[in-house]
């Protein structure tokens, strides 16, 4: 097994920078026996679940984290000239660090947007639980200041992050691509480390497999930058080793650092996040007082069913001589065994979320279709006016909707007037939360507000 973990890996999800594909570097870590890896995109998480669910079905350790832009000053500051930023790379130790992760990259876009998703110190010092904390490449403050001749700076740099994170769980980082000023950089780490107790580790700055794809990911950078190949003046790496370096060559650049090197199993032996999968996180519909979500469901299915059934007898009291008269028992029975089906998979609340808010545009007018796709084989759908088909009339299967023994979510087809499903929208955002209602527009315009 490979005694080295590489915990600094940029993926396509490092935007027109990164060249990693999720599923090569996974496959090339698992081949190589490395019993873990970090994921550590540009200031987002775009492909933490992706990277996770392919990690573990590897029989690798994924590790979650970014390497956050930290801004230099307030971020807030969207000053010219004040709004530069340094890297920092921040990994998961477990979940409270995951969700810190996680508010710390969203406060990063909603507060801190400047030409890049940016937090600060402050940020940092809210949400430091569960994070190891690694000080990053030649863009980390500390690297920055030690190349600018600012070692003493450069010290209190590290202390400060010792204190944010705690003792322990702030790294000094080791890169070597073949740049002097990381050799430089790396002597006077050392040195900090020694006068500071902190530990060092090693990492290699990943953004494509192989050294030979260095040229396609400069191509990249060239697609991202809005430069050609030719330009003297774009920017470009300064060398062909920011790749999936092998346990190896890490040994051969740091002959002399084995605790460094070391320090990549103990970082991932100390990253044991576990992500629940399996499991529905839906909006809490308000019931009634009195009422369990589950028997206000089947109480307003069992009353829809009965105006349905009403409307039925009255349109086969009109109908042609001969027309079939469907006994209203079949319906009866039918909705008893979906209502049955729905609560045991736990989706009372789905359908009563759903049903309220066709209720409301009906009742505000707006037009609403009447169902598509496997939702109108249930009488339920039918009954809480989701759908307005007949089911049993086109002897529609409940099955192909829901079933017991394939759990997955309802997938309901609802189609809205284009001019006013903002409207809705903006109703579900008013009643849940806009921070739990996600949508997808063709047009790009947002719901109306009032």
């Amino acid at each position: 097994m490979a005694d080295f973990v590489h915990l600094h890996l940029h993926s396509q999800y490092s935007l027109l920078d990164g060249a990693n594909r999720l599923e090569d570097v996974i496959g090339a870590a698992a081949g190589a026996g490395m019993p873990a890896m970090a994921l550590t995109d540009h200031g987002n998480m775009f492909g933490a679940i992706q990277f996770y669910n392919l990690a573990r079905k590897a029989g690798v350790k994924p590790i979650l984290g970014i390497e956050a832009y930290v801004a230099q000053g307030n971020r807030f500051d969207r000053t010219p000239g004040k709004g530069g930023s340094n890297h920092l790379v921040l990994l998961a130790a477990n979940e409270a660090g995951y969700r810190n992760l996680i508010k710390l990259t969203s406060k990063a876009y909603l507060e801190g947007f400047y030409y890049k998703p940016r937090v600060d110190k402050e940020l940092l010092r809210q949400h430091a639980e569960g994070i190891i904390a690694l000080s990053a490449c030649l863009k980390g403050e500390i690297n920055e200041r030690i190349v600018g001749r600012q070692e003493k700076e450069a010290e209190a740099t590290a202390r400060e992050f010792d204190e944010i994170f705690g003792r322990g769980n702030f790294f000094l980082e080791m890169q070597d691509h073949g740049i002097p000023e990381q050799r430089l950089a790396n002597e006077a780490l050392r040195r900090i480390a020694r006068r500071t107790g902190q530990p060092l580790v090693v990492t290699n700055d990943c953004h494509y497999l192989r050294q030979d794809d260095a040229f396609a990911h400069d191509v990249l950078l060239c697609i991202g930058t809005q430069r050609n190949l030719s330009d003297t003046d774009r920017l470009r790496y300064a060398s062909e080793h920011f790749y999936l370096k092998s346990a190896e060559e890490m040994h051969r650049l740091f002959p002399d650092d084995h605790a460094a090197l070391e320090n990549t199993l103990a970082i991932a032996e100390r990253c044991n996040l576990e992500i629940p999968t399996g499991t529905f996180h839906l909006p809490e519909f308000p019931v009634p007082e009195g009422y369990t979500r589950q028997s206000y469901f089947a109480e307003v299915a069992r009353g829809g069913l009965e105006e349905r059934l009403i409307e039925l007898r009255r349109r086969r009291a009109h109908g042609p001589p001969g027309a079939v008269k469907s006994p209203d028992e079949r319906y009866r029975e039918r909705l008893e065994f979906e209502i049955q089906v729905i609560e045991r998979m736990g989706f009372a609340g789905y359908f009563l979320v759903v049903w309220d808010f066709i209720r409301y545009a009906r009742e505000q007018g707006i037009p609403v279709g009447p169902g598509r796709g496997s939702a109108a084989g249930s009488v339920v759908s039918y009954a809480l006016r989701i759908t307005d088909i007949d089911p049993l009339q086109y002897d529609l299967l409940f099955e192909r909707f829901l079933n017991p023994d394939r759990i997955s979510m309802p997938d309901i087809d609802i189609d809205f007037c284009m001019r006013r499903r903002g409207e809705v929208i903006h109703y579900v955002s008013e009643k849940y939360g806009r921070d739990r209602v996600a949508r997808s527009s063709p047009s790009g315009r947002s719901p109306p507000r009032r």
